[in-house]
C-alpha cells in the first residue's frame, strides 16, 4: 500500500482510503436497502489488513448507521491502528448545543474517545455565510482542546472561488474535495488541489469514480483504452489521474465488495502508483481523449456555462441538466438521482420552474430549457434516503 504524508498533521495515510457511504446492503440499493452489517465488518477488517489506514464516515450515512457499524468493525483492537474521519453537517445543528450533542452521539456510536479528523460537512457557497456567522470553528476548537478531536477540517461541494474563500478563512488542517478525470474544471478545480498543497493540508479527494461512473467504459472511452499500449482498466486510469498530483494525500473509495477492494489495494499497491504515475506525454494525451469522449455523451447540449442563473426562482438549471447527462454518459442514474435529491432538498429542483422563460434567451446552446428541465426531472425523482 502507498502511503503519504497528510498535509501538515504529522502522521501518514493510506492513499487508498475507504468511504463508508456504500456499504454492502441487502436489498434496494447501498442508499435505500438494509446494510449487511456482518458484510461491512469483514469488508471492513479486511481493508485494515490490506494496508487501508484511513476511513471516512459521516453523521448522516447510511440513515445514521455507518459510524456505528464502523466503530462496531474496529472494536477489537483495530481502532489505534487506523485513522477516523467523520463529518457534521450544518443542517443537523439548529441549535450551539445540538453541535456537542452531535459529536457526543458520534463518539459513542464510533466506541472511541477521540476522533482522528472531524470535518465541517459539506460546506457550499449557500451555507457559508451560515458558517461564518454561527462561528462553528470555535466550537470545533473547543471539541481540540478537549481532546475529543485531534485535526479540524471540512468537505465541499462549490465553485473554485468560494473554496477559495473558505479554505483561506480559517487554519483547517484538512480538506475534502470532488475531483476526478471529469472535473478538472469542476467544483473546487484543478486549482483547488494546487490551492490546498501550497497551504499544506491533508487533501482527501472523493468521488473519484464519479459515483462509480468512471469505472464503467462507453464505447468511445472503451475504444480509447483498449487500442493503448498499456492495458489497465478504466478504475485504474481514474485514480492514477489522481495519485499523479503529489498535492492528494488519500482518494476515498467508497467500495461495498470483497472484490472491489482486492481491485483497489492491487492498484494502490503498486510500487509506481506516485506522483508522475501518467506523466508522460502519452498517458496525459490518452486521459484528455478519454475525457472529451465521456464528455461527447450527452443529451442536452448544456456546457455549464451558467449563464441562465441566477433564476428568479432558484433552480439549480446547470446542476439539473449535467446530473441528467452524467446518467447517460455512465450508463447509471444512481448518483445523479442521489444529487438531485440534494438540489430538491435545498429547494432549487426543476418543480420550481414557472416556464417563465427568462433563462432561454441567456443560453449560447439556446436550448428550450424550461421543457429540457421537465425532461430531466422525470428521470431524476424519486430518490430517498
Amino acid at each position: 500500500m502507498q502511503y503519504r504524508n497528510f498535509g501538515e498533521t504529522g502522521f501518514q495515510v493510506s492513499l487508498l482510503g475507504m468511504g463508508c457511504m456504500r456499504l454492502p446492503f441487502i436489498g434496494g440499493d447501498n442508499h435505500t436497502g438494509i446494510v449487511d452489517k456482518e458484510a461491512a465488518y469483514k469488508l471492513i477488517r479486511s481493508a485494515v489488513a490490506n494496508g487501508v489506514n484511513y476511513f471516512d464516515t459521516a453523521f448522516g450515512y447510511h440513515s445514521g448507521e455507518s459510524e456505528e457499524i464502523l466503530g462496531e468493525a474496529l472494536n477489537n483492537g483495530l481502532r489505534e491502528k487506523v485513522r477516523i474521519a467523520t463529518k457534521q453537517p450544518i443542517w443537523e445543528m439548529r441549535t450551539q448545543s445540538d453541535i456537542r450533542r452531535n459529536l457526543e452521539n458520534t463518539l459513542r456510536k464510533l466506541q472511541t474517545d477521540y476522533i482522528d479528523v472531524y470535518l465541517l460537512h459539506r460546506i457550499m457557497p449557500a451555507s457559508w455565510g451560515t458558517i461564518q456567522e454561527r462561528e462553528i470553528f470555535k466550537e470545533f476548537e473547543n471539541f481540540k482542546k478537549e481532546g475529543l478531536i485531534k485535526h479540524i477540517g471540512f468537505s465541499y461541494h462549490g465553485d473554485f472561488n468560494t473554496f477559495q474563500e473558505v479554505l483561506t478563512r480559517y487554519p483547517w488542517e484538512v480538506c475534502m474535495i470532488q475531483q476526478n478525470l471529469l472535473d478538472i474544471n469542476r467544483e473546487a478545480t484543478e486549482k483547488g488541489i494546487k490551492l490546498a498543497g501550497k497551504h499544506g493540508v491533508g487533501l482527501v479527494v472523493m468521488e473519484p469514480l464519479r459515483g462509480g461512473g468512471l469505472a464503467q467504459s462507453p464505447v468511445p472511452v472503451k475504444a480509447l483504452y483498449e487500442n493503448y499500449p498499456i492495458k489497465r482498466t478504466p478504475a485504474e486510469w481514474a485514480f492514477r489521474h489522481l495519485a499523479n498530483y503529489p498535492e492528494v494525500s488519500c482518494v476515498l473509495s467508497g467500495m461495498s465488495t470483497m472484490e472491489q477492494l482486492q481491485n483497489n489495494v492491487t492498484i494502490f499497491s503498486q510500487s509506481d502508483m506516485v506522483p508522475g504515475c501518467v506523466g508522460t506525454a502519452a498517458d496525459q494525451a490518452l486521459l484528455s481523449a478519454a475525457r472529451d469522449a465521456y464528455e461527447s455523451i450527452v443529451t442536452i447540449p448544456c456546457t455549464g456555462c451558467a449563464y441562465c442563473v441566477p433564476c428568479p426562482h432558484n433552480v439549480q438549471i446547470p446542476a439539473i441538466l449535467s446530473n441528467y447527462n452524467d446518467g447517460h454518459r455512465f450508463e447509471r442514474f444512481d448518483q445523479p438521482r442521489r444529487a438531485y435529491m440534494f438540489a430538491s432538498r435545498a429547494g432549487g429542483d426543476a418543480t420550481k420552474c414557472t416556464t417563465c422563460g427568462e433563462c432561454i434567451p441567456k443560453c449560447p446552446q439556446n436550448i428550450d430549457i424550461p421543457s429540457q428541465l421537465q425532461t430531466a426531472h422525470d428521470v431524476l425523482k424519486g430518490w430517498t434516503e
